[in-house]
């Protein structure tokens, strides 16, 4: 099934808009300035339904959507060799590259005494820790958000098996991934957030059986409503509960981040048609940019904030460091794109080669040097 121009514009608008919203989950604190103490009462409320229950639902629809997107011309068309040849370009190799730079940068910093206790202690980890810290093996990796691409390419390795499961079995396969992803004790072994598993499961069941994404588009504000009533009540409990949640309620804030998918993505529909909406659905690999970029500058400003400033003050620099951290994600991407393309190119996994061949400036320095034109070519 072909994905239409509306289909593919709100994708995109998605994943600026869920990973914008992933940037608020990664904000750092300590124990001094948690939410959980309510030293500065309805802030407090704000930071926990942003980080702990609204965009907790950011990393299971992008899921699902790099599911759907896997299999939306079918299964029979499906190259696994193919796919995973290209997957390696623009999951793994990003993944490697990001968390590879971020593990220099702390090693540089750690030999100087700092960072330590805002990143992991690389130079006193034992193998097996350097493996999570390095390949995210069975644990996070040092730059935490890339377990993400991590668990994607998990996914991707075992797509055939899982369409195989979703074409014979679907009701059966996706109730044991549900019940998986959203009870604490359960696990699959296999992937470290749960909910990726059953959420790129679930894109596969809607691009195999052909489900109509726009169905629920009617219903876009009430749906949306509801989902932003339900992720302001869990904040109610998690915020008089935290940080150590009674079971209930990890186990509903797990369902929320599942089913309140639905509510982000019926919301695209009226949004991608406003202007904003629309030079979002634009913003093409900043996203990603955003994704592999914000957690080790959040890190390093905390440690700067931290040297220089009390708990007391910690809601300034909760706004100050969303506003730093995404003013220079925007202006790096900008200047990444211009001056190294080539660089820019693999880090954001061949994300940027519609921006590339859309630049003027980059056009005129093709045409005038002769060069190849292959990193002009669209994805």
């Amino acid at each position: 099934m072909p994905v239409d121009q509306n289909i593919s514009s709100r994708i995109n608008l998605m994943r600026i808009l869920l990973i914008s919203g992933i940037v608020f989950v990664h904000v750092p604190y300590d124990l001094d300035a948690s939410p959980f103490i309510e030293p500065n009462g309805f802030f407090d409320w704000v930071r926990v339904f942003l980080g702990e229950s609204l965009f907790r639902i950011g990393v299971p629809c992008l899921s699902a959507i790099s599911g759907y997107l896997l299999f939306h011309k079918g299964l029979e068309t499906f190259d696994y060799r193919r796919t995973l040849l290209s997957k390696s370009r623009t999951v793994l190799l990003p993944f490697l590259l990001w968390n590879f730079a971020a593990l220099l940068f702390v090693l540089l910093i750690q030999h100087f005494g700092m960072g330590i206790g805002y990143f992991p202690d690389l130079w006193g980890s034992s193998f097996g820790e350097w493996l999570n810290h390095t390949l995210a093996f069975n644990d996070f990796p040092v730059n935490l958000p890339l377990y993400f691409l991590r668990d994607l390419m998990v996914c991707i390795l075992i797509s055939p098996i899982l369409a195989f499961l979703v074409r014979r079995v679907p009701t059966a396969v996706l109730g044991v991934l549900f019940l998986v992803a959203v009870f604490p004790a359960l696990t699959s072994g296999i992937v470290l957030k749960q909910s990726i598993l059953f959420s790129f499961t679930l894109g596969i069941f809607f691009a195999l059986y052909r489900v109509d994404l726009k169905r629920l588009d009617p219903y876009a504000l009430p749906i949306a409503a509801l989902v932003l009533a339900l992720a302001a009540v869990l904040a109610l409990g998690l915020f008089n509960t935290g940080p150590d949640y009674p079971d209930t309620l990890n186990i509903l804030r797990n369902t929320l981040a599942i089913l309140g998918a639905v509510g982000f993505w019926v919301i695209s529909a009226p949004l991608v048609r406003t202007r904003l909406g629309q030079r979002m659905a634009n913003s093409g690999s900043l996203s990603f940019w955003t994704f592999c970029a914000h957690y080790p500058l959040l890190v390093l400003l905390w440690m700067v904030w931290n040297r220089h400033a009390d708990a007391a003050l910690y809601p300034v620099f909760y706004i100050v460091s969303v506003l730093i951290t995404f003013t220079a994600l925007i202006i790096s991407n900008r200047l990444a794109l211009r001056y190294v393309p080539g660089l820019y190119e693999v880090l954001t996994g061949s994300r940027g080669r519609r921006r590339i061949s859309s630049s003027p400036s980059r056009q005129v320095e093709t045409l005038g040097s002769g060069r190849a034109a292959a990193t002009q070519q669209q994805r």
